[in-house]
């Protein structure tokens, strides 16, 4: 896992209400689903990429099939494709970075892209790789954290 400075993440997360998740499901048992729901139950204004699902809506959200079809402004992409993958939406995001106010690439656990990293950093963009802002947002006190319900529906502990 790359070593970002908490500092970093925090400016990231907390410069960024308006984020473009890339990958997202509609899925519920999908982590880009849940990723997506904690956000939008963090007052994120979260705008779902994905083009089978364009149209469509998730969380009551709109779909769009690429981020050239994303009302701006959008300061954050949140990358949920395999690292390979991660290098094309980047290319987008970077394509797209001035109408959309860009400032930050994020790439979901497990997705580490180097190259694409090197490339968003030369254009003036902040990046975390193999992070998940649903960890890290309540790791760093910026958000409770999820509530664990059991059965009855009325919490742990």
């Amino acid at each position: 896992m790359p070593n970002y400075d908490d500092s970093l993440i925090r400016n990231v997360l907390q410069s960024a209400p308006h984020i473009a998740l890339v990958g997202a499901s509609a899925n519920p048992a999908r982590d880009s689903f849940k990723v997506m729901a904690y956000l939008l139950e963090q007052d994120y204004q979260v705008h779902p990429v994905n083009p089978g699902l364009a149209g469509q809506t998730i969380l009551g959200q709109p779909v769009s099939a690429s981020l050239a079809e994303v009302p701006g402004p959008v300061e954050m992409v949140d990358i949920f494709r395999n690292a390979e993958a991660a290098g094309g939406v980047v290319d987008e995001a970077l394509a797209q970075r001035e109408r959309l106010g860009l400032r930050a690439i994020w790439m979901q656990e497990g997705v580490i892209n180097e190259t694409a990293a090197a490339r968003a950093e030369a254009a003036g963009l902040r990046v975390i790789m193999d992070r998940c802002p649903k960890v890290e947002l309540p790791r760093l006190g910026l958000a409770p954290e999820e509530e664990l319900h059991t059965e009855d529906g009325q919490g742990e502990g």
